[in-house]
């Protein structure tokens, strides 16, 4: 009588790249991606009078306060208060989801250890959360339209667009802290100092060309997030279409960025449990 000498082999080499198997991994569990959105919007509104109102009044809050305070300083912008929202509303929504990345990675490593799931699906989520509240806070951003006399044009139908860069810049970065937090913690608190720098560094609060021209040049040439923020200003605040080299080198950077944070975060996934 023979006997049945076959054995489950595991060949490492036949792996697929760890890029592409979690690329693979996350389409899988996307209803696991969804459960995460929703647990994060449930738990974060469950317990609040006003519930998800809170995500239209927070930066509209935001925008009354920095106002006020600059208004009268930057007399001359043409309806300030749409051109303080529209920029603060793109810059929270960064801020927000690559904080919640770093926060999600930690807490997920519990389950981590337990059963299998595609890293990238905490990082993801909390991407997903946030679009959900920046597609909220645009509510009240028309009625800042409505109000200040600022026109809503045609061009406006651009601004899926200039979200798509944004979400991809924000996961790439996301992904990214999210991998260098795994090995070194202090990461999440100076990334908060580094926030509040970036945010201070570019024309959100203020127009870019009362900036000296040396400073200019530095200050948005080499800074990612002024050509995003600078879409969202097209569309929504000057009502034309971004032009064509605020176009061609935000997609760049958004998805070179998102490119680099994938593979650096697909390349170390394996080694997560060993450090959390």
């Amino acid at each position: 009588m023979s006997k049945n000498t076959d054995l489950f082999e595991y060949d490492n080499a036949k792996r697929i790249h760890p890029a592409l198997e979690e690329l693979r991994g996350i389409i899988q569990y996307k209803d696991l991606v969804f459960q995460l959105i929703r647990r994060d919007i449930i738990s974060r509104y469950k317990r609040s009078a006003l519930g998800v109102a809170w995500t239209m009044l927070q930066p509209l809050g935001m925008m009354i306060i920095l106002s006020i305070v600059f208004s009268n300083l930057f007399h001359a912008v043409r309806g300030y208060p749409v051109y303080i929202l529209s920029g603060l509303l793109a810059w929270t929504f960064f801020s927000q989801t690559t904080t919640a990345a770093v926060i999600q990675i930690v807490w997920g490593a519990t389950l981590f250890h337990r059963i299998y799931l595609p890293r990238t699906s905490f990082p993801v989520s909390a991407i997903g959360t946030g679009l959900v509240n920046l597609i909220l806070g645009l509510i009240p951003l028309f009625f800042i339209l409505l109000a200040t006399g600022v026109p809503i044009t045609w061009n406006i139908l651009f601004l899926p667009v200039g979200i798509l860069l944004l979400t991809a810049f924000a996961l790439g970065i996301a992904l990214i802290l999210s991998t260098a937090a795994v090995y070194f913690p202090d990461v999440a608190e100076m990334y908060q100092v580094v926030l509040l720098g970036w945010m201070y560094l570019t024309p959100i609060i203020y127009p870019e060309d009362i900036l000296p021209e040396p400073l200019r040049f530095w200050l948005t040439s080499f800074n990612p997030m002024y050509y995003l923020i600078k879409i969202f200003h097209a569309v929504i605040y000057s009502g034309e279409l971004p032009s064509l080299r605020i176009l061609l080198v935000g997609s760049f950077v958004s998805f070179a960025t998102l490119a680099v944070g994938w593979l650096f975060f697909s390349k170390k996934a394996d080694e997560f449990t060993y450090y959390i």
